[in-house]
């Protein structure tokens, strides 16, 4: 069934119509929270986005308790696409609502929740205006465009106390987890620094031809928050990692924060259980591309300063591997990376598995720890079971307000050229002007969430 909300969403603005729909009051006894039963246990799922990212949202179609009821994006021919996925790599048939405005789910009294995996540029609008109307989020990374939607993402589970999981899916792999544990219990003894490292960003793109927007494509609405631009394939069309909605400013801050989400998350982990909060002082240095439509990091080195003096290094892939070659940084061959060093030895640990100093610390692995952390095995159905009050999120929003803030200040300090000072109380820059106004972006106007309502 397909249907399109696109000339009724026109007249309104994003805002309007979501303040318009009365959150969803629901006794917590009703859910399943609180010792009950749910009434009904079956969770109806809208995704928000069917590009390729979408397809990590399988264990969804694979789980009884769940329904994918209704398929959105701005590209009907995105939809059509994970449609084949779902019928030829799933084995099923798609017999739900498919809609072009990602808002026609939101006044669906039928979903529950909605998974996002649109661009950047998307996420916290997105995930406020579905918490608004009563649906729990599941959000992939990185969190906000800037600091400001950062902070402002905290009305989803403080006002509307909806279930907010974040799309870190290492925190579901037992390796990262243990690794981490071994840390936090003290098998490296004192921490002394930490490294971390993420895929480098890319240069180029074009926004020439400017080319007629295709007919199947809401061209504004994919645009949503962002400034209006005129259509070119080098922005809009995925090219592997060479996507331009990942390495433009416009829509995101580059794979500082796109990929660097991921072992940044790692050690907050880490840091949330330690008490750390987040560095208060960043310097750095790194290359943004001179010419070309692309205009995020492609290279950088920060170092990162925690209040009570410990210090970790955040940079990309190909600087790593500098340093590494100059025995500056204990060597592993993983692409990104979150190092441990302690008084005894080090930890790594990432999607590929984790590395040890020594045979020691890794025989460590099978000692009791008296300090544990969540347990998940699998990220998308952990959320389901935090919906259904049996569990909670592994990647809890407060905590990936912290781990984006730090991607943010790593990006504002190389911007500048500056050291960016933090406040932890305010949870602010302070002493540069120029710096704190990098912590807002501008919004089109009709996609104006307006952030403190």
């Amino acid at each position: 069934m397909k249907q399109t909300r696109r000339h009724f969403f026109k007249k309104s603005s994003l805002f309007a119509i979501t303040a318009a729909v009365a959150p969803q009051v629901i006794k917590a006894e009703t859910l399943g929270l609180n010792g009950g039963t749910a009434a009904n246990s079956r969770v109806n799922i809208a995704l928000l986005a069917t590009g390729n990212r979408a397809r990590s949202c399988a264990p969804y179609f694979r789980d009884s308790r769940v329904a994918v009821t209704t398929l959105c994006d701005p590209n009907r021919q995105r939809i059509a696409q994970y449609k084949n996925f779902i019928k030829n790599q799933l084995k099923q048939a798609f017999t739900g609502k498919e809609i072009q405005d990602f808002r026609g789910a939101l006044v669906d009294k039928d979903v529950d929740a909605v998974h996002i995996t649109t661009g950047d540029h998307w996420h916290v609008p997105m995930s406020l205006a579905a918490a608004r109307a009563g649906k729990h989020v599941y959000c992939e990374k990185p969190l906000g465009l800037c600091i400001e939607q950062c902070l402002a993402a905290r009305e989803i589970t403080q006002k509307h106390k909806r279930v907010f999981q974040y799309g870190t899916q290492n925190r579901s792999l037992t390796p990262v987890r243990m690794g981490i544990q071994l840390v936090l219990n003290g098998t490296i003894g004192e921490l002394k620094k930490a490294y971390i490292w993420a895929p480098q960003g890319a240069s180029g793109g074009s926004a020439t031809p400017v080319l007629p927007v295709p007919p199947d494509l809401d061209y504004d609405l994919w645009l949503g928050p962002a400034k209006e631009e005129p259509f070119c394939h080098d922005r809009c069309i995925q090219q592997g990692g060479r996507n331009g909605i990942f390495h433009i400013n416009d829509y995101a801050i580059g794979f500082i924060a796109g990929w660097g989400a991921h072992p940044v998350d790692q050690f907050q982990w880490y840091a949330d259980r330690a008490g750390l909060g987040i560095p208060v002082a960043y310097k750095g240095s790194g290359i943004l591309p001179e010419e070309g439509l692309f205009d995020t990091l492609t290279h950088w080195d920060v170092e990162c300063v925690y209040a009570n003096g410990m210090q970790m290094n955040f940079m990309d892939t190909v600087t790593y591997n500098k340093h590494r070659d100059a025995g500056e940084i204990p060597a592993v061959k993983a692409g990104h990376g979150s190092m441990f060093i302690g008084e005894k030895g080090w930890i790594n640990v990432h999607r590929g598995g984790w590395d040890f100093s020594s045979e020691e610390i890794r025989q460590h692995a099978k000692d009791e720890m008296k300090i544990r952390l969540k347990t998940s095995s699998n990220q998308h159905l952990n959320f389901v079971d935090a919906v259904q009050g049996k569990a909670e999120t592994v990647s809890d929003l407060e905590s990936a307000i912290r781990s984006d803030c730090i991607c943010h200040l790593s990006n504002i300090a190389v911007r500048t050229g500056k050291e960016i000072t933090w406040d932890q109380k305010t949870e602010s820059i302070t002493g540069d002007d120029q710096a704190k106004g990098m912590m807002k972006r501008k919004m089109r106007s009709q996609y104006d969430l307006s952030l403190t309502a």
